[in-house]
């Protein structure tokens, strides 16, 4: 699982790296996740963690590697790793 931060948004990708293709995504401009403003970015990090562990697991992705692409294990990078482990995606 691969992570991107900008500093509005956050995205993550689960990536076949044998393929090469992206498998499933999730981002704060996800519609799913639009519609319901959340208080902090952290909690929207949180919130794009749970829908791409849901994602994954619908495809029948059950184990990841967590690839933070240089960006300290910290604030939204943390959030989001918290919220896909708890949505029984494991790392």
């Amino acid at each position: 699982m691969a992570v991107f931060r900008s500093n509005q948004h956050i995205y993550a990708q689960v990536i076949d790296d044998v393929a090469g293709r992206t498998v499933v995504a999730a981002s704060t401009l996800d519609s799913e996740l639009r519609s319901g403003e959340t208080a902090s970015k952290c909690d929207a990090a949180t919130a794009v963690g749970a829908l791409v562990a849901r994602r994954a697991l619908d495809k029948g992705i059950t184990q990841v590697v967590f690839d933070r692409a240089g960006y300290r294990y910290h604030g939204r990078v943390a959030s989001l790793a918290a919220g896909a482990r708890e949505a029984g995606l494991q790392f």
